[in-house]
């Protein structure tokens, strides 16, 4: 029996087109639906948004967005400044100001160890963007 001719595989926007299964990277994890508490920065963010999709597509770029600016800031730093800088920001909660004003930190703090130079930490700060700075205490854990 000849071989028949193949038959070409749908496109998108065709009504038989399936969507190619999601390799493991490409999975993303589906948490459904979770009540969030609004702060006011939420809510300012979200602000003038009536329908949950329009709320939850706002709060869906956003984040995707601020992942890759993690993704492509930041600074290299080495291991004692590393740990100054965790010693600085375990207060907990860092918010926009406290990390503006992470350079001031490290010329105040107390904290010492084997290799760390502040002044030049502190340079290395003081010369970086917000976005940079953000993403070093994101690395951090804080």
């Amino acid at each position: 029996m000849p071989d028949s001719p193949e038959k070409p595989n749908p496109v998108r926007g065709d009504p038989a087109w399936v969507a190619p299964a999601l390799t493991r990277e490409e999975k993303t994890r589906n948490v459904g639906k979770t009540p969030v508490f609004f702060g006011p920065p939420l809510a300012i963010l979200t602000d003038g948004h009536k329908n949950t999709m329009e709320i939850s597509g706002k709060l869906n770029r956003t984040a995707e967005r601020y992942l890759e600016m993690l993704r492509y800031h930041g600074m290299e730093l080495t291991e004692p400044e590393r740990k100054c800088l965790s010693h600085i920001c375990n207060i907990g909660f860092m918010s926009p100001l406290e990390i503006r004003e992470l350079p001031m930190e490290v010329e105040l703090t107390r904290f010492e160890c084997d290799g760390l130079d502040k002044v030049a930490l502190a340079a290395k700060l003081e010369s970086a963007s917000f976005a940079d700075l953000v993403a070093v205490v994101e690395s951090l854990g804080f």
